[in-house]
């Protein structure tokens, strides 16, 4: 599955908004990819999966494309 997610980064809080493009509020700032690192906690905790099952196609961008292997 491949989502859309536009990234917030530096926001007073973390939350996930569901939609036609999901957008993420992260604490982290977008520096040495700490941001991109919790984006990844924070979905694998959502979908219940293994952090190594997600993958950001553009990991410079707000407006990310992330692969989610849901493997049964």
């Amino acid at each position: 599955m491949i989502i859309k997610v536009k990234v917030k980064p530096g926001s007073k809080n973390e939350e996930i908004i569901e939609g036609d493009i999901w957008k993420v509020n992260l604490k982290e700032r977008a520096i040495n990819g700490k941001a991109n690192k919790k984006l990844i906690v924070l979905l694998s905790k959502r979908f219940r999966v293994k952090s190594s099952k997600i993958k950001i196609k553009n990991p410079k961008s707000r407006l990310k494309f992330v692969e989610i292997k849901n493997e049964v």
